[in-house]
């Protein structure tokens, strides 16, 4: 069988700006892989590859370049070659994602799920972006109002009094059974203040708050998470740590509560797939979400979620980025309430 590969690139445009503790995003830079071999006359696998700037381990200058001598190696061996890609987890999941397109004979929907079938919707959580305290609280009235029972917060952008005040607003108004409430502080917090502002924050019925300080602090981390009242959930803390005997080493020195994982920050498909199997040897917990993919990135993150933890996929995933563009990509898949489906007839 010999496959051949076409790159194409896209300039996606966020509807507003992506606050993050590292910086805005305006814009997003995605490639495309379209795979086809001899065997399926006009069929392709459909795969994006993309990084963030100063978050993915492989958001190098040379990108490009490396990305295209990964996509001639498959050509000629037609294997993915997961030791040399290893540290650039952003391709592998390009790769992965367009060879599960092409062997679903070009269908979108890559794997044989309810999900896939358009039987089953999966829960996702309603995405709330850093911003002013106004900003802030009228995009939470928004979720609220599209019937999303799972609210995540970026906090550490504004004075952390001001995010507080924010919670306690929407506490005045649901309960932790009404609403499930997520914080990511994006390492946000330093290791002399975290604990007190974790206890602070679990005064209030928080399900989780993602990587509360810098990563590749793992005694800080690891004290912490035995530490801390509230359920701790590690994000960046796992990039660039793609080697089994490193997330052995990460998951049994930190002992986190919830792992989270990107298929493009967190060593592609087989990546997360070793992660959760890992994870779950050890009762850790984990979820899946996207990177800020357009969406052919989320769509094959939400069929590999629903591959991975369904049927009936209870725990919310972060998987309600595909409105976040003016420019997106149209593909079968559609939020409706709170839940992220596959639609039937398209």
């Amino acid at each position: 069988m010999a496959y051949k590969i076409r790159i194409t690139d896209k300039i996606l445009h966020f509807k507003q700006p992506a606050g993050t503790s590292r910086g805005v995003y305006t814009t997003r830079h995605s490639y495309y892989l379209h795979i086809a071999d001899d065997t399926r006359h006009g069929v392709e696998g459909v795969g994006e590859c993309a990084t963030l700037p100063d978050l993915s381990c492989d958001a190098v200058p040379e990108y490009e370049q490396i990305l295209r001598e990964a996509c001639k190696a498959f050509e000629i061996t037609g294997k993915i070659d997961y030791e040399a890609l290893h540290p650039y987890p952003s391709i592998l999941f390009g790769l992965e994602s367009a060879l599960a397109m092409l062997e679903a004979d070009g269908s979108e929907r890559l794997f044989d799920t309810p999900f896939a079938r358009g039987e089953e919707g999966i829960p996702i959580n309603g995405l709330v972006w850093m911003g002013t305290f106004e900003e802030m609280s009228a995009r939470i009235d928004e979720k609220l109002a599209q019937g999303f029972h799972c609210v995540k917060l970026k906090i550490g952008a504004i004075d952390f009094a001001r995010e507080i005040a924010l919670i306690e607003k929407i506490r005045g108004r649901y309960s932790k059974e009404q609403i499930e409430l997520r914080v990511d502080a994006n390492g946000g917090f330093t290791p002399a203040d975290a604990l007190d502002k974790l206890r602070i924050l679990a005064q209030y019925g928080i399900h989780s708050i993602e990587q509360p300080i810098k990563q590749r602090q793992w005694k800080e981390m690891a004290r912490l998470c035995r530490e801390s009242p509230l359920p701790i959930a590690l994000d960046e803390e796992l990039i660039g740590v793609n080697i089994p005997e490193m997330k052995a080493d990460l998951l049994d020195t930190i002992r986190p509560a919830y792992i989270i994982l990107k298929p493009s920050l967190h060593g592609g498909i087989h990546g997360c797939e070793e992660w959760i199997r890992m994870a779950k040897e050890r009762g850790i917990g984990s979820w899946i979400t996207s990177a800020l993919e357009s969406n052919v990135g989320l769509n094959a993150i939400a069929h590999f979620a629903a591959k991975e933890y369904g049927p009936n996929i209870t725990m919310p995933q972060g998987l309600g980025t595909g409105l976040l563009f003016t420019d997106n990509i149209d593909m079968p898949i559609e939020i409706k309430g709170d839940k992220l489906w596959c639609l039937k007839n398209s």
